[in-house]
């Protein structure tokens, strides 16, 4: 693909839901704004993060928060960002799962994984060493209570007989799934599985990951490619002067919800992300400026990490909700527009 070519692109939301500072009440009032706004505007989904113990996450249950989401947004998709399997039961998940895409007319987007922290998965008793096994096991029931009528499973942590199923979801035989990932090995598994990936990282790091799952992905009759997707901080202003000035405080408080368990339990803070507004303006985890800045930044960083979905945190830290939506409405009017897919451009899943 030329340089001078605009990549076709899509675009959605990632929310920690991160603590603002003030009242919980409103601050997810703000969220639901957003989501609303964000609806309008011409986003794809809205994905979020599920996190316990910790002011970085107050989205303890996502599918609760989504379905309020549902309810204020009539095109918009949505999801946890992602549901962690190891603290339900899976039949559980399965009937939560079932609900939020019934109540959403089939918008749920599923993103599902075993939990990165093992602090928070320690707080309800899963330990580390069990996590991989237990969760191998939750997704396989969560999976085969879709396709079936009713459930029997015997496994080492979960044991069903005969359950009858009662619930379906409206998308079949299950939404579109999604999962986390930072390295090659796991982009190979989501490819041969057809699952959507979400990255975090700097652009050349995606790379490896995106061209790894471009590289063991086998196309289907009458399926595109997953998206393969990678998240970064958007704020929008008239300057880029302004804009880094919003963001840089919002950041830092950010971080300082994000780094809350290391630091109060004397554990090593994350190498990711960067722990200066600076450094993550350099490395491209911020995406800061004016409209025009911030669509050059977007146009390189697509080329270079090979992604076919942006997934933009457009509230973080204590960022006012007025410059949340303002970032908004400059993507709707400016930035989607320009990345919409033409007639003449490649199909999803074909940069390179």
């Amino acid at each position: 693909m030329s340089s001078a070519t605009l990549p076709a692109l899509s675009f959605g939301v990632f929310d920690h839901l991160d603590h603002a500072g003030g009242s919980l009440h409103q601050q997810y009032r703000d969220r639901l704004e957003i989501a609303s706004a964000c609806d309008e505007a011409g986003f794809r989904a809205y994905h979020v993060a599920e996190h316990h113990g910790t002011p970085h996450g107050l989205a303890a249950s996502p599918n609760l928060f989504l379905s309020a989401v549902a309810q204020r947004t009539r095109t918009l998709r949505l999801g946890p960002l992602v549901m962690l399997l190891n603290l339900y039961h899976p039949l559980r998940a399965f009937e939560e799962i079932c609900m939020l895409d019934q109540l959403s007319g089939g918008r749920l987007e599923l993103g599902i994984g075993r939990g990165g922290v093992p602090l928070e998965l320690s707080f309800f008793g899963v330990s580390a060493a069990e996590a991989e096994d237990r969760y191998n096991e939750a997704t396989e029931i969560v999976i085969k209570a879709m396709e079936t009528d009713a459930l029997t499973y015997r496994g080492r942590h979960f044991s069903i007989a005969d359950v009858p199923i009662t619930l379906s979801p409206i998308q079949r035989p299950y939404p579109p799934l999604w999962y986390g990932t930072t390295k090659p090995e796991t982009a190979r598994w989501a490819a041969e599985h057809s699952i959507n990936i979400a990255c975090v990282g700097k652009s050349s790091a995606i790379r490896e990951i995106t061209d790894t799952y471009r590289a063991h992905w086998i196309a289907r009759p009458t399926q595109n490619m997953p998206l393969l997707g990678m998240v970064r901080i958007v704020v929008i202003a008239d300057s880029d002067i302004e804009a880094r000035a919003q963001a840089a405080p919002a950041y830092a408080r950010w971080f300082e919800t994000f780094t809350f368990l290391s630091r109060t339990r004397n554990l090593p803070i994350p190498p990711n992300p960067p722990e200066s507004f600076e450094h993550a303006l350099d490395d491209g985890f911020c995406v800061v400026g004016s409209p025009s800045t911030v669509r050059q930044a977007l146009k390189s960083q697509v080329i270079e990490a090979g992604v076919t979905y942006v997934m933009c945190q457009l509230a973080f830290g204590d960022l006012p909700l007025a410059v949340s939506l303002q970032t908004i409405s400059a993507m709707r009017s400016i930035i989607i527009p320009d990345f919409a897919p033409k007639a003449q451009d490649f199909g999803q899943g074909e940069l390179h």
